[in-house]
């Protein structure tokens, strides 16, 4: 296969390259996560101030990933640092983490989130039929109807929409992006004009709020905190998504760490603006009462506008969704094409299109695998058991930043860690908490996760055999 066949070009501006990464880090957590942190930690100001730790470490990592991008701005970004670092076995692990499980199922998450969304913006029945369902051993469920053909059109549309050349795609990402932007800015505004709130709430404790589905285990102290900080980095999830496109970012030595702290800097913002506001319209223990199956934003908006609240929370996190649905497609499809081009999966996945320059076959995998996932009902799953091992990859990815100083102390880098060493240090530290009080926590969980990672090496050592006899 000649270079030019597998080539990417750099076609991704600064305004694009900020708004992918907003784009896929707001979704929907910020519209969810309020009610189940103050559960956590019942106060607003330690709710708040998880918020900000998350953020600051999010940060921390984005201080530590420019680096690293701009000196090496290669497709895929995150998998080529762990595969120079740390060797290819760990870094197709980490291949076969993002591609098959996280990602994937994050985003056949997000398209069954946009479908009931959409359900609810058209009143809450139209798209409940199913029009069949098939019990598996073991009592699972699958069900096939309305609302999985709206995921499955969501999925499909995205990666069409990704199949355009990059500068499109890219042009999309901005346009959701400020959609997005001001959906939560309006949300922010609103609560804080007309509301008629109390900023007395900020002093206030939740007493007695009903806490629907979350576990007591969860619930103050240490445990409680790291929970809600855990809820604050879901939300915060996406913080690294540009650098799966850095091997398509126009000046990337410059653009990349704009892209992956600027992107930062605004998300926190936003997150603290319109956390601040639900709390100046609700009490903590308000906070508390309002039921999983809603939202405390939808809350605070039916406070404001009454009766139209629903539809108009509907639309807006079906917009968030969408938008977060389009930035993970085009991002995660680069996983397999750089994959391909080590000679780690099938070599047809490193082909681009010739007209539009983007690895058209892999965002076509991507997206089968996705609605397969969709389909199945096991994504929320597979994203619970792969969140800690998520983790365990950024801690290694951020960790690299010393191996490459000693390994590499020449090479230009035309951005370098503030703070350095001091932030990657906390960086690192504070990952290996959260890791360790997960598997505290749930350590059945934590361990089915990291066997589903590990079952990546038997296929890694099977597509080495065969790359090695096919040499022969």
């Amino acid at each position: 296969m000649t270079p030019e066949h597998t080539q990417l070009i750099r076609g991704l501006g600064l305004i694009a390259a900020v708004s992918v990464n907003v784009a896929n880090i707001i979704g929907t957590g910020v519209f969810l996560k309020a009610r189940i942190m103050t559960c956590n930690v019942g106060t607003p100001g330690k709710a708040l101030l998880a918020w900000v730790v998350a953020g600051l470490l999010a940060m921390a990592g984005a201080l530590t990933y420019a680096e690293l991008m701009a000196m090496m701005p290669r497709a895929a970004g995150e998998y080529g640092i762990i595969r120079d670092a740390y060797g290819k076995p760990l870094g197709f692990l980490y291949g076969w983490t993002q591609f098959f499980i996280a990602r994937s199922a994050s985003a056949a998450a997000v398209a069954m989130g946009f479908a009931i969304f959409l359900n609810d913006f058209l009143g809450g029945d139209v798209l409940r039929h199913a029009y069949f369902d098939f019990t598996l051993p073991g009592g699972h469920v699958l069900s096939f109807g309305r609302l999985q053909i709206v995921a499955l059109t969501a999925i499909v549309i995205t990666t069409l929409i990704n199949c355009a050349a990059v500068r499109v795609s890219g042009g999309v990402a901005t346009v959701l992006t400020a959609v997005k932007v001001v959906l939560l800015l309006a949300v922010g505004f609103g609560a804080f004009f007309y509301s008629g709130g109390d900023w007395g709430h900020l002093a206030q404790q939740n007493t007695g709020g009903a806490c629907e589905n979350v576990a007591a285990a969860t619930t103050g102290g240490m445990a409680g905190f790291a929970a809600a900080m855990l809820g604050a980095l879901w939300a915060y999830d996406g913080w690294n998504n540009v650098t799966f496109l850095a091997g398509e970012v126009k000046n990337p030595g410059r653009n990349l760490p704009f892209a992956l702290i600027g992107g930062g800097l605004i998300v926190m913002a936003l997150y603290l603006f319109v956390n601040v506001n639900y709390y100046h319209v609700l009490t903590p223990t308000q906070i508390a009462d309002v039921p999983a199956s809603s939202s405390v934003a939808a809350e605070v908006v039916r406070r404001l506008l009454g009766s139209a609240a629903v539809t108009l929370m509907a639309a807006a996190m079906m917009t968030s969704s969408f938008g977060a649905l389009q930035a993970s497609i085009l991002a995660t499809a680069r996983v397999p094409y750089a994959l391909a081009k080590d000679g780690l999966t099938y070599k047809g996945l490193a082909k681009v299109s010739p007209r539009t320059h983007v690895p058209v076959r892999s965002l076509l995998v991507l997206g089968f695998w996705a609605c397969v996932l969709a389909l199945s009902g096991s994504f929320d799953t597979l994203t619970d058991y792969a969140v800690f091992a998520l983790t365990m990859f950024y801690a290694l990815v951020a960790g690299s930043v010393f191996i490459f100083r000693r390994r590499l102390p020449e090479a230009k880098r035309t951005c370098r860690t503030i703070g350095y060493p001091v932030v990657p240090i906390l960086f690192l530290i504070v990952s290996v908490w959260l890791i360790f009080e997960t598997i505290r926590s749930n350590p059945a969980r934590s361990a089915t996760g990291l066997g589903l990672i590990l079952l990546g090496l038997p296929v890694f050592w099977f597509l080495q055999s065969r790359r090695n006899a096919e040499r022969n």
